[in-house]
């Protein structure tokens, strides 16, 4: 070995003399257990794989910058919100949502869009899709509607039957659904496609003012979107597409870039608008509420381990910061213990601590042991509280605003139930080449369901929401209309 080259070791830091054989007994014998460095090497093997995500396993990251182009301290304390021209560090990963880590980048499919703020305050974690709405509106039917997009029990193939059926018995998926099946439901690159928080979130100001607000990512790039046929083509050909097209855009200094919005709700608009602002299947106008630019998000740097920060990368609606806050939306109240309680199974009761989801900021906790600690375990300091030790105490400023709730403790649907109007505008907004277009992919995505039973279901929702959407894909699937 050259004077230059750093020791190979194992993993307890013991240089390795040779890398190339077993230790055998004789040169034909059998391999002797004391070879430590090979059975460190094999049990490290078998264990590089943590559980993959149970959805949006297949994703893509990029480390980047957020910058304040306006003045929004009026709404929200929040400190990366603090002042025009800050800069805060970020991780961005974006994913397919049901497919496994090994599928193609180019399925019609949500993209996942998830963003981790470094903030002088802690992590802020702004989760959300490439679409503003999603299929359902209570994390309750989350489990089941994740299992009709997985593979059948038996077959091991997807299943249009569990899909169209759970579609069919849930018209409020109807606007997430037309949505995917129109040209947006393939983008081109993940450059090419804007990024939505889609739940509601509450902005507190340093005066205890709150207001709604909802998050609006516009790709600078312009949105562009693959024809079916050229999405199959690239998944034969380079089913990482997405993947690489990032990675290379970043390497060759194009970086990629959206204008952040919010659209923000006075807090007593919750109660007279038209639909339930906190119904994650519904948008708001932006004629009642105008999009108000808040920044800039630039990525500009590749992992250096796709592993380590790509892999090891966990996201959560619950990471939250001061003046940024819940909303009542059914869906985030469940995601919001669901996402932390997956990465405690999937990677670590401590993968807050792993380098690419440690916040740039102090971390000061009680929380000590587990598996995988990466840090000094809080040393020999104090290791409870409350405590007469000087530890870490809470600050009661910091405290959430208050939210008035009433009500009896109940299983409660939303008051509002209109999951036509908004999905027929959309349609109504296509030009007719996309109007075609859309009818064709749902026509043919519809044709495998054995029962027409459920396609009949299906194309009621579709009529209701437009008497023409209805018609034209009923007669698509050579069925009648419902009356």
């Amino acid at each position: 070995m050259s004077s230059d080259r750093k020791k190979l070791t194992t993993g307890w830091g013991a240089p390795v003399g040779d890398n190339q054989n077993s230790q055998t007994a004789g040169a034909r014998g059998p391999t002797l257990i004391q070879d430590v460095h090979l059975l460190e090497k094999l049990a490290h093997f078998n264990r590089e794989r943590v559980p993959e995500r149970v959805v949006h396993a297949k994703g893509a990251g990029a480390h980047g910058y957020f910058e304040v182009t306006q003045d929004l301290t009026a709404y929200t304390k929040a400190s990366l919100f603090a002042e025009v021209g800050k800069r805060t560090p970020l991780f961005v990963r974006f994913s397919t949502v049901a497919g496994e880590s090994g599928s193609a980048d180019t399925v019609r499919d949500p993209r996942g869009f998830a963003v981790k703020f470094y903030t002088d305050e802690g992590n802020y974690d702004l989760v959300g899709n490439n679409t503003p709405v999603f299929f359902i509106r209570d994390a309750i039917k989350f489990p089941d509607f994740i299992h009709t997009q997985k593979r059948h029990p038996q077959t091991h193939l997807k299943n249009p039957n569990a899909i169209w059926d759970f579609w069919s018995l849930s018209p409020e998926s109807l606007h997430q659904v037309t949505i995917l099946m129109s040209d947006r439901g393939i983008p081109a690159t993940y450059r090419h496609m804007h990024g939505f928080g889609s739940h509601t979130f509450k902005w507190v100001n340093a005066e205890g003012k709150a207001v709604w607000v909802k998050y609006h990512f516009k790709t600078e790039q312009g949105v562009q979107n693959l024809s079916p046929s050229l999405a199959a083509q690239l998944a034969a050909e380079n089913p990482d597409y997405h993947t690489e097209d990032l990675f290379n855009a970043i390497e060759s200094g194009d970086f990629p870039a959206w204008k952040v919005c919010v659209q923000i709700m006075p807090l007593e608009d919750a109660n007279t608008y038209r639909f339930d602002p906190f119904d994650v299947t519904k948008v708001w106008s932006q004629k009642d509420y105008p999009l108000i630019e808040v920044g800039r998000m630039v990525l500009d740097r590749n992992p250096d381990n796709y592993f380590a920060e790509v892999e090891q990368a966990t996201f959560s609606p619950g990471t939250l910061v001061p003046g940024i806050e819940p909303s009542p939306d059914k869906m985030l109240q469940g995601r919001l213990f669901a996402y932390s309680d997956a990465h405690r199974y999937r990677v670590g009761a401590n993968h807050h601590a792993l380098p690419i989801n440690r916040p740039h900021s102090e971390v000061n906790t009680y929380q000590r042991d587990g598996q995988m600690r990466p840090d000094s375990n809080g040393g020999g300091s104090v290791y409870y509280e409350p405590n007469s030790f000087g530890g870490p105490a809470e600050s009661p400023a910091d405290k959430p605003a208050p939210l008035d709730v009433t009500g009896q403790a109940d299983s409660v649907a939303y008051d509002h139930n209109d999951h036509y109007t908004q999905a027929g505008d959309l349609y109504r907004l296509l030009s007719e080449e996309e109007r075609e277009r859309l009818v064709q992919t749902i026509v043919a995505a519809m044709k495998p369901v054995e029962r027409d039973e459920i396609k009949i279901r299906q194309i009621g929702h579709f009529y209701k929401a437009d008497p023409e959407y209805g018609t034209r894909i009923a007669e698509g699937l050579g069925l009648p209309v419902p009356q």
